[in-house]
């Protein structure tokens, strides 16, 4: 074997492994997504609920609230306090409802399962041929 068929062999071999494992980093971040919407569904909820959460962030009005300047708020802002204060509530209500223990583990679940539904046929399919190259 000459060294040019070395290296050329030598390179193959790299990236055939390097597009086998991309291909399965792929393929198991794709089964966990399907599995994330399809069976795990709570796998990200507590996720979207952190992404919904209202701004609560007006801070000239809330400083006029803190410093007792009450009757210096105009009727606007008293509507924007009631709308995020409603929007808070509302936001508030929904985090209660998610358990953010079930949410961890559909989430650990489903990474999980997406692992073992790419891993085990490769690893068969591997070994099938590794058993028939020992009998030959």
């Amino acid at each position: 074997m000459t060294k040019h068929t070395l290296v050329r062999t030598i390179y193959l071999y790299i990236f055939s492994l390097l597009g086998l494992v991309l291909l399965i980093i792929g393929g198991v971040r794709l089964a966990n997504m399907g599995l994330k919407a399809f069976v795990f569904t709570q796998a990200d909820e507590q996720l979207r609920i952190d992404f919904e959460r209202p701004p609560f962030y007006q801070t000239e009005l809330l400083q006029k609230i803190g410093d007792g300047e009450l009757s210096q708020i105009s009727v606007e802002e008293k509507t924007q306090i009631k709308s995020m204060i409603q929007s808070y509530e509302a936001w508030l209500e929904r985090s209660d409802a998610v358990d953010p223990l079930t949410s961890r583990r559909h989430k650990d679940a489903s990474i999980s399962l997406a692992m073992m539904l790419i891993g085990l046929p490769l690893y068969l399919g591997h070994w099938r041929m590794t058993k028939k190259e020992a009998k030959s």
